[in-house]
């Protein structure tokens, strides 16, 4: 799925505790994501979001971490089972032509593409594949960074998911970020 792959050591600046100031996972999340959902982290990296996440599911509730390199998924695995929410995280690592994830399909209540977008070569084919994994009414926040996505690529964006029958909607507000919730 990449075109450009943000190198796995990154991932350990990505969990820097003084993220949290910009990008509270809590802030972030906590509107869209119930206890016993099952959401949907693509991109996961090193589980910035997914911990965060897996408790706000709820011992009922299970996230699905999908990220292209194994060493970002090992780090997640150890993350996880430290915070003692390895339980509710189902770990995945897709391959460069696939998500991986055609087994949840219609099942998803919530998805998370935070500064991913831009890393993949067809956005239209990674929404088709969101698309097929979201239940009716199921919800995508798609977020990327000002730094590297203009305005309007961050329309085309959007206009990849309404292509592939995914409604933008809401824009909510977040640090850095352009951001829209896309529904089903």
């Amino acid at each position: 799925m990449a075109e450009h792959v943000c190198p796995w050591w990154i991932g350990y600046l990505l969990l820097s505790p003084l993220r949290k100031l910009v990008h509270s996972p809590q802030r972030i999340l906590s509107p869209h994501i119930e206890p016993g959902s099952i959401a949907l982290d693509v991109g996961c990296a090193m589980g910035y979001f997914s911990l965060d996440m897996a408790r706000m599911v709820g011992p009922e509730g299970k996230v699905v971490c999908v990220d292209l390199q194994e060493k970002m998924i090992e780090v997640l695995v150890r993350r996880a089972t430290k915070a003692g929410v390895i339980d509710r995280i189902e770990h995945r690592v897709c391959g460069k032509n696939g998500l991986g994830i055609d087994d949840l399909g219609g099942k998803v209540d919530f998805a998370l593409a935070f500064a991913l977008v831009h890393e993949v070569p067809d956005a239209e084919d990674f929404f088709r594949q969101i698309h097929a994994v979201l239940r009716p009414g199921g919800t995508c926040l798609v977020a990327e960074p000002k730094g590297h996505v203009s305005e309007d690529r961050f329309k085309e964006t959007l206009a990849a998911a309404k292509n592939v029958g995914l409604e933008p909607g809401e824009t909510p507000k977040i640090a850095r970020s352009r951001a829209a919730l896309i529904h089903k």
